[in-house]
C-alpha cells in the first residue's frame, strides 16, 4: 500500500487546470465518491476539522516525479485522476491471502472530469494489461529500471503509486492532476458505514477466492459481499479480468446512486460516521491531504449521477503469445486519450474491436 507517514509537501510550480467554480459534487474504486462525503465538513467546527484532519494519511507524487518528464499541463479546466484500489495482503488485509511483502494495483481506473465537471469518462486498465513501463523512482529513492513488456499493475508494485502515475502518463500522454488509493479493509468499512449498495443479480455469482455467493435477485451487499463482488473473478462469466470489470463499473454506478439517496448532508451523525471512515479509508496525494483541499474538490463533483458517468474499459485485445494477457489496441486507445485531452466524450468506435469481457449485465 502506500507510504503511511505524512511526507512533506512539494508544490508541482504551477497547477495544471483552472480551479472549478463553486455550487458545481460524490469511491473508487469507490475513493472518489468518499472524498464527497466530507464535504461539509470542514465548516468551521474545529474538533471536526483536526480529527477528520488527522486521519488522512497521503503521498507526495510530485516530490518523486519530475516535472520535465511528465505530459504538458494543460489549462482547460478538466481534471484526471488516477483511482487505484491496493491488494496489499499485509496487517488487516491478510484474510484475503499470504503476504508476500508487496502490493499491486488490483484496480485501476482513470477518471476524467469535464470542464464544467458535469460529465464524467471513466476507463479501467485492466491489470494484465501488456505494456512498457518506464524508469521509476521508488519512495526511498532509489531507480526502477523499466521493463519493455511488463504487466500494468506490476508498476505500483515496483515504485508505489508514483511509478503507476508515471506510467499512465506514458501510456496516455496526459498529466494526471490527482491520485486517490482505497484498500480491502478501507472498501469494506466504507461500504457497511453507508449501510450497504443494493444491486441485483441476474445469475448467481459464487467464487471460493473472493469469499462471494449470491443467488440471482436483489441485495443490500454487506462491505464483505461488495469487497467480493468487485474482486471475483471465476465467479461468473468467462473468468477474465475483463469480466471483473464490467462487475466492477456496474458497482460503481450503484455506489454512486446510493450515496446520493442516504441523506448524508441532512443528517449531521451520518455525515461524521461517513466522513470520518472515509478520510481513513482512503490515501489521496499531497494536494489532496487536508479536510478543506477534500471538500474543495468534493465540491465540484457533487452533481454527479450514475448517468453522467460514462464507463469503458481501456480498448485491447488478448496477446497471442498468452491469452491471460492483454495487449492495447493502439488506434482505439489513441482516440481514447485523444478525446480525454480535447475534454471530448470517448466515442463508440473506440472500444468497436475491443475484446470483451462476459459479465455484462450480471449485475444491475
Amino acid at each position: 500500500m502506500a507510504e503511511q507517514g505524512r511526507t512533506s509537501r512539494i508544490r508541482a510550480t504551477g497547477r495544471r487546470r483552472r480551479e472549478p467554480a463553486k455550487g458545481r459534487r460524490a469511491l473508487t474504486v469507490a475513493a472518489w465518491s468518499a472524498a464527497g462525503l466530507v464535504l461539509v465538513s470542514g465548516c468551521g467546527l474545529g474538533y471536526v476539522y483536526f480529527t477528520l484532519n488527522g486521519n488522512i494519511q497521503s503521498v507526495d507524487i510530485n516530490a518523486q516525479l519530475r516535472d520535465d518528464d511528465r505530459p504538458q499541463n494543460v489549462d482547460n479546466g478538466s481534471m484526471d485522476i488516477l483511482v487505484l484500489g491496493s491488494d496489499s495482503r499485509s496487517g488487516a488485509n491478510g484474510e484475503y491471502g499470504r503476504d508476500e511483502g508487496a502490493a499491486r494495483s488490483d484496480t485501476a481506473m482513470i477518471l476524467h472530469l469535464d470542464e464544467g465537471h458535469r460529465k464524467a469518462s471513466v476507463v479501467s486498465v485492466p491489470r494484465d494489461t501488456i505494456i512498457e513501463r518506464p524508469d521509476c523512482t521508488d519512495k526511498t529513492g532509489a531507480r526502477v529500471p523499466g521493463e519493455r513488456k511488463a504487466m500494468f499493475n506490476t508498476a505500483y508494485e515496483v515504485g508505489g503509486p508514483a511509478c503507476a502515475v508515471k506510467t499512465v502518463e506514458k501510456m496516455s500522454g496526459i498529466r494526471m492532476d490527482h491520485y486517490i488509493e482505497v484498500d480491502f479493509t478501507g472498501f469494506k468499512k466504507l461500504i457497511d458505514e453507508l449501510g450497504g449498495v443494493k444491486v441485483t443479480t441476474t445469475e448467481a455469482i459464487k467464487d471460493k477466492s473472493s469469499h462471494l455467493d449470491l443467488a440471482p435477485g436483489t441485495h443490500t451487499l454487506t462491505g464483505e459481499q461488495a469487497l467480493g463482488l468487485v474482486r471475483t473473478r471465476k465467479g461468473v462469466g468467462d473468468g477474465s479480468d475483463l469480466g471483473r470489470i464490467q462487475l466492477q463499473q456496474a458497482f460503481m454506478k450503484a455506489f454512486i446512486e446510493q450515496a446520493k439517496s442516504v441523506g448524508v448532508f441532512t443528517n449531521p451523525k451520518k455525515l461524521w460516521d461517513l466522513a470520518d471512515t472515509a478520510t481513513k479509508a482512503i490515501t489521496p496525494d499531497s494536494e489532496l491531504d487536508s479536510v478543506k483541499e477534500l471538500a474543495d474538490f468534493a465540491g465540484g463533483l457533487k452533481q454527479l449521477g450514475a448517468d453522467d458517468v460514462h464507463m469503458i474499459t481501456l480498448p485491447v485485445r488478448y496477446d497471442p503469445a498468452d491469452l491471460n494477457r492483454v495487449v492495447p489496441l493502439q488506434a482505439q486507445s489513441q482516440q481514447v486519450w485523444a478525446a480525454l485531452k480535447a475534454d471530448r466524450p470517448i466515442p463508440a468506435s473506440a472500444t468497436k474491436d475491443a475484446a470483451k469481457g462476459h459479465a455484462d449485465g450480471v449485475v444491475k
